[in-house]
């Protein structure tokens, strides 16, 4: 493993733990060059999962991509890192656990939402703008109507 620090190839793992419900390792490391300490995760390869975009594109589901779609609607929220990767984690599951080698952009952005909804319904109407693309006040308005009723 290449230390992030100084790129030397060779460290030791100083300590394992199981995280995300048994399907990711993460091993704290020590890097033999410069002692510096990082963090990696080790997590089982699977069939790959491709996302049909809007558009009709194909691409890899990326669970980083989906990380930072969740950030930028929690930005200045009281949610956690950790609270975000459960999250993905959560999402990447119930599509996976699907058994579809491919799974629709819309599919994705409405469990991003139904979870969203959940927890902070500031960041749910944030990703929400942009995920429905309101181009007026009155659809947005709309979509606000929804969250207080309880829909």
């Amino acid at each position: 493993m290449k230390c992030p620090y100084c790129q030397h190839l060779e460290s030791k793992v100083i300590d394992s733990r199981y995280t995300e419900g048994h399907t990711c390792i993460r091993r704290r490391r020590e890097c033999l060059e410069c002692a510096e300490r990082f963090t990696t995760y080790e997590r089982l390869e699977d069939v790959p999962l491709m996302v049909v975009k809007k558009n009709g594109e194909r691409e890899l589901f990326d669970r980083n991509k989906l990380l930072k779609g969740l950030m930028k609607a929690c930005e200045k929220r009281p949610i956690s890192q950790d609270k975000l990767d459960m999250m993905v984690s959560h999402i990447e599951k119930e599509l996976r656990n699907d058994m579809k080698q491919e799974v629709t952009s819309v599919e994705i952005g409405e469990l991003v939402m139904e979870a969203l909804k959940k927890i902070d319904e500031v960041a749910y109407v944030r990703f929400a703008s942009v995920y429905r693309q309101f181009k007026d006040v009155n659809k947005f308005k709309q979509e606000l109507e929804r969250l207080l009723e309880g829909d």
